[in-house]
């Protein structure tokens, strides 16, 4: 069975769409997900299972439409997909906390930077599925837009080199 991670947008974050994990875990359990496993409380679930990452978003999506009243959004990446992005990373000189990965549904569009206003130096690379911001002096203070990001979810490059780490660890479980 292939690792997923998947991804959830707006879940715990401000309020909104709360979500114990532990009630993530039992969704992914009950949708017959494998050896579901959570990362900090912001909607990082880590399971085990057959389907492509697009079938395994779209089912878990359902369920947590069903959980929630509204599917919170979901990006599913299988471990390789998550090393590979967690590799990739531009901006080197770039502290890891304000070097966000923003997790998108389907690609980025060919004029996802068209319309960005980055006010205060912030950096922003398209890659397929994921576009990489730099947040020079962090996310909560930025005045970026760029209305491509809004489909998506962000996490900080320490949390996905975390959760491609705990991804292998799983894949190296199953060897």
């Amino acid at each position: 069975m292939t690792v997923h991670v998947a991804l959830l947008r707006a879940i715990n974050v401000g309020g909104a769409g709360m979500l114990a994990m532990a009630d993530l875990r039992a969704i992914c359990e009950g949708l017959g997900f494998g050896d579901a496993k959570t990362y900090i409380q912001s909607g990082n679930v880590l399971f085990r299972s057959d389907l492509p990452p697009p079938e395994a978003a779209a089912k878990l999506g359902a369920a947590l439409g069903e959980k929630l009243g509204k599917a919170p959004g979901v990006m599913v990446r299988n471990a390789g997909q998550l090393q590979a992005i967690a590799e990739n990373a531009p901006f080197p000189d770039a502290k890891t906390n304000l070097l966000h990965v923003v997790f998108l549904p389907n690609a980025a569009p060919a004029d996802a930077l068209e319309k960005l206003v980055a006010p205060d130096g912030e950096e922003v690379h398209v890659a397929g599925h994921e576009i990489y911001v730099h947040y020079p002096n962090g996310s909560g203070r930025s005045k970026l837009k760029l209305p491509a990001l809004k489909p998506g979810t962000a996490r900080n490059l320490n949390t996905v080199r975390k959760l491609a780490e705990l991804a292998q660890a799983m894949v190296a479980d199953e060897a």
